[in-house]
């Protein structure tokens, strides 16, 4: 994951010059890990080694200047923007949890970055670190109504104009709250509250193989 220590051994008083491997896995991830938030001080709240990569906890004021040093320390050197992403925990006060991936192609390695915040707690937008934050930042918007700071367009992405609310949040109704078809006499496509109506059907749950109480429609044909 890091580069390799020089070393050297003197041996009869000749300088054997070699190299130390690097830490590797979980070590040289806790290392890095202790580095960071030594460097970062009360930015980070938190760190951990989940599912084989580092995962930091941020203060949401404080994501930018965390960015910035992964970015430009060259120990870490995590200049490779892959996705932010957003995931929701209702019971929580700070519902909502922004999550920034990032890689080093010089180490080998990825972090994940977390920041916790709330519907009305804006994020300030990493676009001035890493420009490609630009779409993931309207996408999670989009989904989750996480509201960026200084974003210069912060606007849907993939729902339609007028969409009412946010399509990944744990409280959205799965059938959503309108329903859209083109409608012939308009020439247009309309919306319209969903509606899910059906015929009522009667569910008895026996299996055919052990037989029913009943005739099933056709069988009547076989006794006459």
């Amino acid at each position: 994951m890091s580069e390799a220590m020089p070393a050297a051994v003197t041996t009869n008083g000749i300088v054997l010059r070699g190299t130390v491997a690097a830490p590797q896995g979980d070590d040289a991830l806790r290392a890095m890990g202790e580095r960071i938030a030594g460097a970062l001080g009360p930015a980070v709240t938190d760190w951990a080694i989940a599912f084989g990569e580092l995962t930091l906890t941020v203060q949401g004021s404080d994501i930018v200047y965390a960015l910035t040093y992964l970015r430009d320390e060259p120990a870490c050197a995590f200049r490779c923007f892959i996705d932010i992403c957003g995931a929701d925990y209702p019971q929580r006060a700070r519902r909502f949890e922004v999550v920034y991936h990032l890689l080093s192609l010089r180490h080998n390695t990825r972090v994940r970055v977390k920041v916790q915040t709330d519907a009305a707690t804006p994020v300030p937008s990493a676009i001035t670190v890493f420009p490609a934050a630009n779409w993931y930042e309207r996408e999670t918007y989009d989904l989750y109504g996480i509201l960026f700071s200084g974003h210069p367009d912060l606007r849907r992405l993939l729902t339609d104009y007028g969409f009412e609310g946010h399509p990944l949040r744990k409280d959205f109704p799965l059938t959503g709250f309108v329903e859209v078809r083109y409608d012939q006499d308009e020439a247009r496509v309309v919306y319209e509250p969903v509606k899910l109506t059906q015929e009522f059907r009667n569910f008895d749950f026996l299996s055919p193989w052990e037989g029913t109480d009943y005739v099933l429609p056709g069988d009547e044909k076989t006794s006459s």
